[in-house]
């Protein structure tokens, strides 16, 4: 088993992460994603006060991935389509949509990047790398389902889930 990282790499500052996406934000929680036993990324979220997990759809809030590894946006995106099928059904047709649509907003990632994602309720989602907006996708049906990727109980990750909503201590 790998070493932990250091904490100031896992729980950046919120004012260099959080603050200018939500007001008065809070980390609800993080945990390391894996797969194989490869660190893919470590996720945080954070939410704003008053958050409740009983009400996604209905909160503002910003997930961030902190990538440990390479990936292609189109990959990200890819694989994106597939989780959220585990979430809700998505029609052929949409998903290329929102495939096209992800992928437009979705940049190559190296170690050490950040993709953050905040939830925009009744709208849909914004989308940021390292700091810096890349575009937003306004249907608030993939804001659930993309979410839901993370924080759905039909995520393929249940252990990650209960750490980002604060409700576990280890994600792996």
């Amino acid at each position: 088993m790998a070493a932990a990282p250091a904490l100031a790499e896992i729980v950046p500052p919120p004012a260099r992460v959080a603050s200018p996406l939500l007001a008065q934000p809070r980390q609800a929680g993080s945990g390391l994603y894996t797969w194989w036993g490869f660190e893919v990324y470590q996720a945080s979220l954070w939410v704003e006060p008053g958050f409740d997990a009983a009400a996604l759809p209905r909160q503002r809030y910003a997930l961030e991935l902190h990538y440990r590894r390479d990936f292609k946006g189109r990959d990200i995106a890819q694989r994106s389509i597939d989780e959220m099928r585990r979430v809700g059904p998505i029609s052929e047709t949409q998903a290329q949509a929102w495939l096209q649509a992800m992928a437009a907003v979705f940049p190559d990632v190296s170690t050490g990047d950040r993709l953050t994602g905040v939830n925009l309720p009744g709208r849909g989602a914004q989308f940021y790398a390292n700091g810096k907006p890349t575009g937003e996708i306004a249907d608030p049906e993939f804001a659930r389902l993309f979410f839901g990727i993370w924080l759905s109980e039909q995520t393929s990750a249940p252990r990650l889930r209960l750490a980002l909503l604060g409700q576990s201590a280890s994600a792996r």
